[in-house]
């Protein structure tokens, strides 16, 4: 596996309970993973009293076993969890949640990232970079971004700062986010770690529901029509080498991530611990196997 992995926690205190939280962070520390990911107002599901609820379990799961030595990334900035695009990035919040944060977490709080900017506003956007850039200095923290509408200003922004930012955006076979942080990625070695890799839970088996989907509103028509065609293919790829066959989405999702060059890590995010332990399993595959004509095939599906 040449891809960094990193534990997501969107679905924490909604479609998965505390008590399932707690045995996937056992798992992944279990399996030498040490990176997770989790934002202020996770889980987003329009449910007030759930606001930070993803933050709170990991935080308990953290110090019941006493841990100094993870890699938490913290995206900051929504005011709520109702999906509205109302944040505060602020300089002054930006550095307050720095400081929450390393009090509640410590030494693992490595990350402050933006999360969802739709601002055109430049001046307002430098501002932000100053609160990130005390937030780097007093806490020697590391800078993201997510959701950024507008990369072309982060990008011009950021010639007077330097941010080297770990930056988190969509990519599967239904849509790809990479080309929209084409300025940033021209302009700093960002680290970029891709989410959504399996299009949001898609199953491969037709008539299967997928709670993750079903909690986002369903499938589309496009949905099950990128379904048939990944059917017609496997067969193919699966008699083309001598490797563990593929058999369901999750697995191609990690191989479309793995073989892009401009991904540097790939945030999971899990329902079970069986998923868990199967997406395990199979990327310590890419240690051995080549997967490589798949995601030549994946790269033609995309473009055609």
């Amino acid at each position: 596996m040449n891809k960094t992995l990193a534990l997501g926690t969107a679905q924490w205190g909604w479609t998965i309970d505390p008590k399932t939280a707690f045995q996937l962070f056992e798992h992944w520390l279990n399996a030498g993973e040490n990176h997770f990911d989790t934002a202020s107002n996770y889980p987003i599901n329009q449910n007030p009293a759930d606001f930070g609820a993803a933050a709170k379990i990991l935080r308990e799961a953290v110090q019941a076993h006493g841990l100094n030595n993870l890699h938490l990334t913290l995206k900051v900035g929504a005011i709520d969890n109702l999906r509205s695009p109302d944040n505060d990035l602020s300089p002054t919040r930006l550095l307050q949640l720095a400081e929450q944060y390393r009090e509640l977490f410590g030494d693992n709080a490595l990350t402050l990232m933006t999360h969802w900017d739709n601002r055109d506003d430049a001046a307002a956007i430098r501002g932000s970079f100053e609160g990130l850039l005390a937030a780097q200095q007093q806490f020697g923290i590391k800078i993201g971004f997510s959701g950024v509408k507008h990369p072309e200003i982060y990008a011009t922004v950021n010639e007077s700062y330097g941010f080297q930012p770990e930056i988190q955006c969509k990519h599967n076979l239904l849509h790809s986010d990479l080309p929209h942080y084409a300025p940033l990625f021209a302009q700093s070695n960002c680290q970029t770690f891709v989410y959504g890799i399996n299009g949001g839970g898609i199953k491969l088996e037709s008539g299967v529901p997928s709670p993750t989907l079903e909690a986002r509103g369903g499938e589309s028509e496009k949905i099950a029509a990128l379904r048939q065609r990944l059917l017609e293919k496997l067969p193919e790829w699966n008699l083309a080498f001598v490797r563990p066959p593929l058999k369901n989405m999750n697995q191609i999702g990690l191989i479309y991530a793995e073989y892009q060059a401009e991904v540097s890590g790939i945030l999971l995010g899990p329902s079970t611990s069986a998923q868990l332990l199967q997406t395990l399993d199979f990327c310590r595959n890419f240690e051995v196997f080549d997967y490589s004509d798949v995601y030549k095939s994946l790269q033609a599906q995309t473009s055609a």
